[in-house]
């Protein structure tokens, strides 16, 4: 038997296709603008960019679209309330400056003049993030072409970042600023993506990130290894020794209570990852490695998503140069990163860490730690009610089933949950081969329009199943 048609569905898409050409013709002008947030020459490109994205939005509909400045880079804010007193509160989070681009980075085109090539877009920017961030234009015009509706189905809010590129510096105090008026029941982050073009998913979760320096100092100079070495402590062996005892045998991190807290994989979820058209060579390939290495009894997926990490990212001491220089430095230093997971607290791996170095130091040797501003873990069950109007929204507009994933990466928006109190839910509809970061980004504009669906059914869908948020 076939299926009923959803006439929702045809509305959106009907209104979709007849108002493609402007909305493509609009994200080709705002990629014009290089808001480069990493180069200061760009800083006034950054600000027409937010200046643009403003104006577009009250073009929109939306009645209140601001700038809001920050010591960096400014942000854009709007608003378009519900005609439904009642109806629960959604922001959208996105951001929109750009990495650095050239074309004799290896472009094939100019990286600020967009061309379409086979039905992709290409332009630095156009996956990550402003493509991700321009659909939501057109989704609720959709969805109000679709409903009959003058507002939206919910109070709906965009707050789009212009330092995200550069590390976010300024962002929590931002939120905190203005929590008031960013205060929402769900917040939508569509700065990610799906595993695949032919696999739409939804992300539950990011890891975090907490990072620091360890600088290590023995004798007051460089000295002798002839005359003083065995007898003297050597910083390089110090670091070395820290470094390997970093881990067990089992490549569990061996630092006493940096597991505390830990949100275990569900055995559901377990399966849901498993049914990923995961293809590890393919993946190997990717990473340009040569074998999987990783925390005993977790699969490489959910090692990268769901586990938490500690990686040397930088180690050093002694002389560089070429030949031998028979010395025993003076000082040795050693980087490190700690990816976080749900029910980690960032200052509690810090101060774990902190605990555990001294151990490792032998005397003799003198040492500074220090970290950075830690970003923390956010993770959305899969049973919570918002995620599963998410689910229903891509579903529609991919016509197939969702399945989940997670990102190993870190980014802001675990500060809007910690900050505003709010589940997070993640729409990207970009795939890995987009080249985020890299020459010839771009993004599928069939993708992009499934984005648009997508949004336009989730404001109708949270209005009916999220209404009565705790």
């Amino acid at each position: 038997m076939s299926q009923p048609v959803d006439s929702a569905v045809s509305a959106v898409r009907t209104y979709i296709e007849q108002h493609r050409v402007a909305f493509l013709d609009d994200l080709t002008e705002w990629l014009r603008i290089p808001s480069v947030s990493a180069q200061p020459d760009h800083a006034p490109d950054v600000r027409r960019s937010a200046d643009w994205l403003a104006a577009k939005l009250q073009e929109t509909g939306f009645p209140t679209a601001e700038v809001w400045d920050t010591p960096g880079a400014p942000a854009v804010y709007a608003e378009w309330p519900s005609a439904d007193p009642g109806a629960p509160t959604v922001l959208v989070y996105g951001h929109h400056d750009v990495q650095p681009a050239a074309r004799e980075d290896g472009w094939d085109s100019e990286p600020f003049e967009p061309v379409v090539r086979d039905n992709r877009l290409y332009a630095r920017g156009a996956a990550d993030d402003k493509g991700q961030v321009f659909f939501h234009t057109l989704g609720v015009r959709a969805h109000l072409a679709a409903t009959g509706r003058t507002a939206p189905a919910v109070h709906l809010k965009l707050l789009i970042e212009g330092e995200e590129e550069s590390g976010s510096p300024h962002f929590r105090e931002l939120v905190e600023q203005h929590a008031d008026r960013l205060a929402a029941d769900a917040v939508v982050v569509s700065d990610t993506g799906m595993w695949s073009e032919d696999t739409p998913t939804v992300c539950t979760g990011m890891r975090g990130l907490a990072e620091c320096e360890i600088r290590l100092y023995g004798p007051d100079q460089d000295i002798h290894s002839g005359s003083f070495g065995g007898a003297v402590p050597n910083p390089a062996t110090a670091a070395a020794r820290l470094v390997a005892a970093l881990h067990d045998e089992h490549a569990r991190v061996a630092i006493p209570g940096f597991y505390d807290g830990v949100v275990e994989l569900t055995d559901r979820e377990r399966e849901l990852f498993a049914e990923l058209p995961f293809d590890e060579e393919q993946w190997l390939r990717t990473a340009t490695s040569h074998g999987t290495r990783g925390e005993a009894g977790y699969s490489t997926l959910e090692r990268v998503w769901a586990r938490p990490t500690a990686e040397v990212n930088g180690i050093g001491g002694g002389y560089q140069g070429p030949g031998s220089k028979t010395v025993i430095p003076s000082s040795a230093m050693v980087k490190l990163s700690f990816r976080l997971v749900a029910g980690q607290d960032p200052e509690h791996v810090a101060q774990a860490v902190r605990a555990w170095v001294p151990g490792q130091v032998p005397d003799g040797i003198r040492h500074e730690l220090v970290f950075r501003p830690a970003t923390r873990p956010c993770l959305t069950p899969l049973d919570h009610p918002a995620l599963q109007c998410l689910v229903r929204a891509m579903g529609r507009a991919f016509d197939r089933p969702v399945l989940f994933t997670r990102e190993g990466g870190s980014g802001p928006a675990a500060d809007l949950q910690d900050v505003l109190g709010a589940p997070v839910l993640f729409l990207g509809i970009s795939v890995p081969s987009d080249g985020w970061h890299a020459p010839n980004e771009k993004i599928d504009l069939d993708l992009l329009l499934k984005g648009v669906e997508t949004s336009a059914h989730l404001w109708g869908d949270l209005a009916e199943h999220w209404r009565h948020a705790p």
